[in-house]
Parts: C-alpha cells; structure tokens; sequence
C-alpha cells in the first residue's frame, strides 16, 4: 500500500468523522456582489452575514476607484514591497492609515498587508523576536481569533515563547501571571471586538495593565475599524486611547468593503517589522489598484457619509436590542454589528440555518473550532445598507423559526 493512497484514506475518513459530527463546512458560490441581497443558487437572499458592516462593498465610488486605478497603476504589483512592488499610492495608503491613529499612537506609521492574517502574524512573530529566543511571554485572551491564535502558536514554536491565555471579561488571571513575570518582552493580544460574541474589549483597563507591568498590548481590530468612534477610526477612538505601547491591526475587507489590513504602531516597530517581518519581507505587494480603491473607502469612512451610516447602523442596533426576544434561544446583544444567538448543539443550529435558507434568508451556522463545543450558533451581522422593515422581518422570521427547531420540526 502507498504513503499517497495512505493519505487518500485518512482524508476521506477524516472527512466523514467531520460528516458524523455534523462540522462538514461547505462553500456557496455567490452570483452578485456583496450586498445585503445577493444571488445565490439562482435564488435571491437577505443577506444577515457579511462583515460589510458599513455596506460599502458595492459602492458606486469604490467600483470608479478601482477602475481608476487599474487604469493607471495595472492589476498587479509584480514583486514584494521591499523588491519592486511598493507603488506611490501604497506609500499614501500608509500614510493615510497612520493618520487615522495619529491622535492616539504617538509617531504612529502603518504598513500594509494584503490581509489580517498575514497581518497579524507578522506583528506577533515580529514582536517577540525582538526579545531573541525564550525571553518573550505572550498573554492571549481566550477567545480570540484564528489569526491571532495561529501568531501565538509560531512565535511560541519558533522563538520560545511561553503562552498564557486569559479571559477578556474577568482581567484577574491576567495580571495575577504578568505580576510573577521577568521577562524582557511581555505582549498582551487580543481582539478589539470578538468576533463570534460581538463584545468590546475593556481596552482601557487594559491598557492600565500593560503600563503597570511594562507590557505591549496589540489589538486587532478587524471588526471594529470603520465601526467604533465618531470618525471611524476604530476603537482608539471609541475610547480615546493615547499610548505608545499600543500595536493596532486594522482589517480594510470588512467595513472598509475592500481588501487588506495594516498594521499601525509607533514609527521603530514598524520599522523593525519591515526590516525583520517575514510575511511582509516575502509576500508579493498587493495590486496598487486596490490600495487606490481603500483610499477612496477611507474618504467616505471619516467623511459624511460615513457618519450617516454609522448612525443608521447604531439604530440597527439598538432596534435588534430593544426588540428582538427569544423563548428558549439565547441572544447575546453586543453594541456592534456582531449579533450572535446561541443555540447549543451543531443540530439546531444547522436546522435553523435551513428554515432560515428556506425562508429566503442567508445566515450561516457557526460551529466548532470557530466556536467553543457546545455554543454553535446564529451569528447575525447588521449592515447600514439593511432597512428597518428588512431587520423587523428577520425578527419575525426568527421568532417563528425558534418555535419550530425547540418543537423538534424536520428542517
């Protein structure tokens, strides 16, 4: 028998495990852009899932941006940054980005990646290499994100990093293990907004932690960036954060509607990342044309659009909050977009999710590793360009879908 034909099995009997459990992720092909209605299968959906929390995916501006840009700059950069890639207009990206944090990260630069993983893992490995081998200790808050995981566990292999995580609700544990710690280098890391619960990270006391115990603290604030604060400019602003301490992930493929991520930190950090980042060193640049296209997102994000968007987005919110109400489900109202109801097993969530498809709405379940076993999920996510009269439906709909999964309807 073949090493290959070995392999062959394990995977197809790995795959039906994942079959058994119900865990079997499996794609839609979409036939329209990102929108809050969006062709899928020949059928028409409301769209409840995308993270184009500020509806600007398909805005008419951005759809010119990029043509523009293409027009001038190509469909490619051809070569990593520091090789051949790094066209002007990154160069204002970047500027822009940091300007954005200026009022909050003290000589604050940015450096742009083609997405927040890449992003993430850069600063994170970056970070802890700057200590050498052994003399790093990173402090993850539980429930972060895969990027943000996936950093921790290659700065951990790689440079030795011990690893301690915590929960971001009760910050005890954390400064209980910073208090025993020695090490030159601690790093605290975190998302800005959890993802999969929609909660607000208490940066502030946070940020009251690192300094007391001389620790970085790198916020990733993929879902917050576009959203928080009177401008947008995320939860620094939302809090009005002032430090140099602060490493700051912006994620541009969620409100922004485009595609990219930065990272933004005081001007020697970033740096050092070009210097000694290996997913930025060795990535190709990502085409000029959409750094282009995000320069012309970040205009309507801080302008008055923006503002307005944001404040229909809020009434969203709160209109979810005040009125949406289960008997037996358990919703989790967060002060973002994030909106998740908990329904416990992969079973339930699975068959709401088709009464919803069926009722001609699009809205995932989220099941493990995404979440904890045992807290499988609706995740619903508001964007500006959904109506009052489109959320007030969903409440119905989902009113009267709670009913059937808890009364045991086939889906």
């Amino acid at each position: 028998m073949s090493v290959a034909f070995n392999a062959l099995q394990m995977a197809e009997q790995q795959i039906a495990d994942l079959d058994t459990q119900l865990l079997r992720r499996k794609l839609r092909a979409t036939a329209s852009p990102c929108d809050t209605t969006m062709s899928v299968n020949n059928r028409e959906l409301k769209a409840f899932c995308s993270n184009d929390y500020l509806g600007l995916a398909n805005h008419p501006d951005l759809i010119e941006a990029l043509a523009q840009g293409a027009t001038q700059f190509g469909v490619g950069s051809g070569a990593s940054h520091l090789i051949s890639g790094h066209n002007i207009v990154h160069d204002s990206l970047e500027q822009k980005l940091a300007a954005f944090q200026i009022s909050h990260i003290p000589q604050a630069r940015s450096l742009f990646f083609s997405t927040g993983y890449l992003a993430n893992i850069n600063a994170i490995t970056g970070l802890v290499r700057l200590a050498g081998h052994g003399e790093a200790s990173i402090y993850s808050a539980a429930l972060n994100h895969a990027s943000l995981i996936d950093g921790v566990r290659l700065a951990s292999a790689q440079m030795k990093a011990t690893v301690t995580l915590f929960n971001h609700r009760d910050l005890s544990s954390l400064t209980g293990s910073l208090a025993q710690d020695a090490r030159p280098l601690k790093l605290i890391v975190l998302d800005g907004v959890f993802s999969m619960d929609g909660d607000i990270a208490p940066l502030p006391a946070l940020l009251a932690i690192a300094e007391q115990y001389d620790a970085l603290l790198l916020v990733d604030d993929a879902h917050g960036f576009g959203v928080l604060g009177k401008q947008g400019h995320g939860i620094l602003e939302q809090f009005k954060i002032h430090s140099e301490r602060i490493i700051y992930i912006g994620t541009l493929g969620k409100a922004a509607g485009v595609s990219g991520a930065f990272i933004c930190a005081t001007a020697p950090f970033i740096e050092w990342f070009i210097q000694k980042g290996r997913p930025y060193i060795y990535s190709t640049a990502t085409p000029p044309a959409i750094a282009h296209t995000v320069l012309k997102s970040l205009e309507l994000i801080e302008g008055d659009e923006g503002i307005r968007r944001r404040e229909h987005l809020h009434h969203l919110i709160e209109i979810w909050r005040n009125e949406m109400s289960f008997t037996q489900w358990q919703k989790e109202s967060s002060y973002t977009p994030i909106q998740p109801i908990i329904l416990g097993s992969n079973a339930n969530a699975l068959a709401a999710a088709k009464l919803l498809d069926e009722a001609g709405y699009w809205i995932p379940a989220i099941r493990p590793p995404t979440v904890p076993v045992g807290s499988a999920r609706l995740r619903i996510t508001l964007s500006a360009n959904h109506s009052v009269d489109d959320l007030r439906a969903l409440i119905t709909t989902l009113q009267m879908i709670e009913q059937k999964v808890t009364q045991g309807v086939p889906a």
